[in-house]
């Protein structure tokens, strides 16, 4: 035992470290990043989020948004402060009941300061009021507040949470949500799965959502505007809510023709990837000028320019297998982005079989004859593409060439098995490649570290063609391109920003 002697004139100093609770020096802040190498910034430690409450007042003519945040969540650790990741201004914190201390730090965080140190395991409730106009915001040089010429939207990938409201910014932190938005009389609201109710008073109109299943942040949606609303039940009872802007010009007919078949396509993926895993289905297209479509949850969002073409059942198909393949069973971290993007390509391609427009088979013969060895395309790796690459046309077509070839390995029979048992043993959870790659090895009963390796990993063409009926008479020509080939291509900037 060491004994230390402490002198006379320390002893009213040691008096009053007494009185703080032993535990307290054991705190400490929690981390301004949750971890996730492709983004150091992006969510944050020390805690976990379980249901967001979001009550919001919008002004579609001065782009206001003003709101009341209260968040549930449980300390992972002895917090002394933690971070939300957000922009807007705020008035207000409070954590359990009392006023915090709060600042701002780095570009996107907000730093709390609860007037109590919180010990790990504590349930909290974060109430945060704020103010502000999103779209005079902007972090590392850009914004996903879009305005449009009603109202305004939020929807990006991957963030777009700060612009409205607070939160741990992470896939990894899935939360249920209920949004309740009010906005003037003839002005709508929409979000992520279903509408509770709706209510006016005074000029007002106040519209609350509820999505009970888990979700990430950059999966919740808010679109402000005028909307022609349509709603529906498909075959197997999904209810469908689906709205477009009421001045889409000439591209209303086409996403019309596009989007309403939300329900059918839904019922056709359940059959590939078992049943539908949300409350609601459906999407919207608000008049943006932006060129992408994303996976919002239960509630796909839609750019026009998807449209320009024609009606695009196929890029409906890509962000509906997001629903099983992205939201439902979300990446652990960004890098294990395939299991997003590879499915959803592949599910287009399935479509494009059950159109008679070209086979899976078919689709991958022609991607492959499509690009050279020397092509830069077999330089990303869709397993781990890096932050630059994390959108690269390769995560989608090497990615589904890579869903091909895993096909041919294990074959019809365990394949299907594989495609729908992952979904239901990751349900509203998340996981990572090589989470899929242990997986579709229990499945199948082979070993599979070799194909898995060389269709994601490694920097160059693969040896053998994905497909596995290629005579030598065939290689000497490109394959013929699939009718549907077109019309896959027009969705290859479905999440550029």
């Amino acid at each position: 035992m060491h004994r230390r002697i402490i002198a006379p004139g320390a002893l009213a100093a040691a008096t009053l470290l007494l009185a703080i609770p032993a535990s307290a020096a054991s705190h400490s802040p929690g981390a301004p990043g949750i971890g996730d190498p492709y983004y150091p910034d992006y969510g944050n430690g020390g805690y976990d989020v379980s249901h967001y409450d979001l009550r919001l007042t919008y002004q579609p003519a001065t782009d206001e948004l003003a709101g009341t945040a209260t968040i549930s969540a449980r300390t992972t650790q002895d917090l002394s402060r933690f971070n939300l990741d957000f922009l807007l201004d705020v008035g207000e914190v409070r954590v359990n009941g009392v006023k915090a201390a709060f600042t701002t730090a780095r570009q996107h965080e907000l730093v709390v300061t609860p007037k109590t140190p919180l010990a790990k395991g504590t349930p909290i409730t974060v109430v945060v009021r704020y103010s502000g106009v999103p779209s005079t915001k902007s972090a590392y040089g850009f914004t996903t507040w879009h305005r449009t010429p009603d109202g305004a939207v939020a929807a990006d990938e991957p963030e777009a949470a700060w612009w409205w409201f607070p939160s741990n910014d992470h896939p990894g932190d899935k939360a249920t949500y209920d949004v309740s938005v009010a906005v003037p009389d003839g002005t709508q609201a929409i979000s992520n799965g279903t509408l509770q109710s709706v209510t006016s008073k005074l000029g007002w109109t106040r519209y609350n959502w509820r999505e009970n299943k888990p979700q990430a942040t950059y999966l919740a949606t808010l679109a402000l505007g005028k909307f022609d609303i349509t709603t529906g039940t498909s075959e197997d009872g999904v209810p469908v809510i689906n709205a477009y802007s009421r001045d889409l010009g000439d591209n209303d007919g086409a996403a019309r023709a596009s989007v309403e078949r939300t329900g059918e396509i839904v019922d056709w993926l359940s059959g590939f990837f078992g049943p539908y895993p949300f409350s609601s289905a459906g999407g919207y297209v608000p008049n943006t000028t932006t060129g992408y479509a994303l996976e919002t949850q239960s509630r796909v969002y839609y750019s026009p320019r998807q449209f320009g073409g024609g009606s695009n059942t196929s890029v409906v198909v890509h962000e509906l297998a997001h629903q099983w393949y992205g939201d439902s069973v979300s990446l652990k971290g960004w890098k294990d982005i395939w299991i997003n993007e590879g499915f959803a390509r592949y599910a287009q391609w399935l479509w494009s079989e059950h159109e008679g427009e070209g086979t899976a088979q078919e689709l991958a013969d022609h991607v492959y004859a499509s690009h050279p060895a020397d092509d830069p395309f077999w330089t990303v790796a869709p397993g781990d593409p890096g932050p630059d690459h994390q959108f690269d046309i390769a995560v989608y077509d090497r990615g589904a060439l890579a869903v091909q070839a895993l096909r041919d390995e294990i074959g019809d029979k365990a394949f299907f098995a594989l495609l729908k048992g992952w979904p239901q043993r990751h349900a509203y959870g998340n996981a990572s490649v090589a989470d899929f790659q242990r997986y579709a090895e229990q499945v199948s009963g082979k070993p599979l570290a070799a194909l898995f390796d060389t269709w994601l990993f490694q920097p160059s063409k693969p040896a053998a063609p994905a497909a596995r009926a290629v005579s030598p008479a065939k290689t000497q020509a490109a394959p013929a391109q699939p009718r549907s080939w077109k019309r896959i291509q027009a969705t290859n900037d479905v999440h550029s920003r």
